[in-house]
């Protein structure tokens, strides 16, 4: 029998001052107003997870279920996780790099996006914490992954969104009978609202009372790039920005493999990718700046609008310990890397995936990524979410009749 989830997880933690605090539905410390963490007994992980044991299980995220905050098994997204990690050789050849792999969170059960990982967590969590109803802040997928994933546990959800998100969000929040709310303001205004509904409500808010716990998901993306590739740790991962939570977790999931030995110690470059049209925190990095300043977003990628990111400060600060940086890309520039990587792989990515590859190939041509070391791309959304933002710049379909000579003059004039 394996060990209870129980005895892994110590509590949380202040991520400033350090103060300790018991597992409960709580984000802030009391004492700095820092931001919280969970903490772990990884003495005792090291001694039930290892890799006999993970390869024994289902490929799903929950294989790494002792690096996870929750106490039993998962109530909610059993089947999340384990999306592909592509060897990307047509697109390596392209950017004239050796070894590049493209870790595929666009496939993500159920909502084609990364989001389903932290969500899947949150919610076994505050289920366990006795929450009936769950809620969040959102740019567009993690709406549709709390609507989804509250309609097949049985939960009410009120989320709330900026109004003007693409429309394949909005209807792809709504088919899951959510209450949607959408707000005339910013991503940031729509978190500040969402706090005060959150201290008044009492209900579970993914991203904001329940956070700690929430950002731990993301972990998994880094488990499984680890495992895939063969227990190795990359020389380099590419990884999208909006909040910054999702590469400070993937940089702990390497950190914690590490630790408990299931990966050798090696040196990996983490770089952040962002729109320039919100780019608080490469703005940060690249001018050596110690705190972001925060912006007002504007760009088509929607998804990465946080003009004050809630990890900011640390997503910075895991780009140079690494030895990585930050970098951004145009709005034209996130469409034609959206086209290529769909032309080299065949892989359809949201905006977000146009930030990453865009901000690779300027890392590329910098000289910051090594075109003889290990790449990874993080895709984090699909890009069927994100399709405005391709009309009339991906050419036209040919219109003939249904007549054999009509094809014959098409397939001549395209040969000629």
């Amino acid at each position: 029998m394996e060990n209870d989830q129980v005895t892994f997880v110590k509590g949380l933690q202040c991520r400033e001052c350090h103060h300790q605090f018991p597992k409960e539905p709580l984000h802030v410390c009391e004492f700095c107003f820092g931001p919280l963490e969970v903490v772990y007994n990884y003495d005792e992980i090291k001694k039930s997870l290892t890799r006999e044991a993970i390869q024994g299980r289902p490929t799903n995220m929950w294989r790494y279920k002792e690096l996870l905050p929750i106490d039993g098994e998962p109530t909610v997204g059993a089947q999340v996780g384990w999306t592909p990690l592509v060897k990307a050789d047509r697109l390596a050849k392209a950017l004239g790099l050796k070894e590049l792999y493209i870790k595929n969170d666009a496939v993500n059960y159920p909502t084609l996006s990364f989001k389903d990982r932290v969500v899947s967590v949150a919610m076994s969590k505050a289920k366990e914490f006795g929450f009936k109803t769950v809620a969040c802040a959102s740019t567009g997928n993690l709406a549709n992954s709390v609507a989804a994933n509250a309609a097949a546990s049985g939960w009410e959800s009120y989320i709330f969104i900026p109004y003007d998100l693409e429309q394949g969000k909005v209807l792809g929040t709504l088919v899951f009978g959510t209450n949607l709310v959408g707000i005339k303001g910013t991503y940031d205004e729509v978190n500040r609202l969402c706090s005060e509904i959150a201290a008044k409500y009492k209900w579970a808010f993914v991203n904001i009372n329940i956070r700690p716990y929430y950002a731990e998901g993301s972990k998994a993306m880094g488990y499984e790039i680890a495992e895939q590739l063969g227990w190795k740790i990359p020389q380099n991962i590419v990884v999208p920005m909006a909040g910054g939570s999702l590469i400070t977790k993937l940089a702990k999931s390497f950190d914690e493999l590490t630790k408990i030995g299931l990966v050798e110690k090696s040196p990996i470059k983490v770089f952040g990718a962002q729109a320039t049209g919100c780019s608080p925190i490469t703005t940060a990095v690249k001018n050596e700046w110690e705190l972001f300043k925060p912006v007002r977003p504007d760009t088509i990628c929607k998804s990465l609008a946080i003009g004050n990111p809630a990890d900011g400060f640390y997503a910075a600060n895991v780009m140079r310990k690494s030895g990585g940086w930050g970098e951004d890309v145009t709005d034209e520039e996130i469409v034609d890397s959206m086209k290529l990587l769909g032309q080299t792989e065949g892989i359809f990515a949201e905006t977000a995936g146009g930030v990453t590859l865009g901000v690779a190939r300027k890392l590329i041509a910098q000289g910051r990524i090594n075109k003889d070391e290990s790449v990874v791309l993080c895709i984090t959304g699909n890009g069927l979410k994100t399709q405005e933002v391709l009309v009339g710049k991906v050419g036209e379909p040919k219109i003939i009749n249904a007549k054999l000579g009509e094809f014959d003059d098409l397939y001549q004039k395209h040969h000629k």
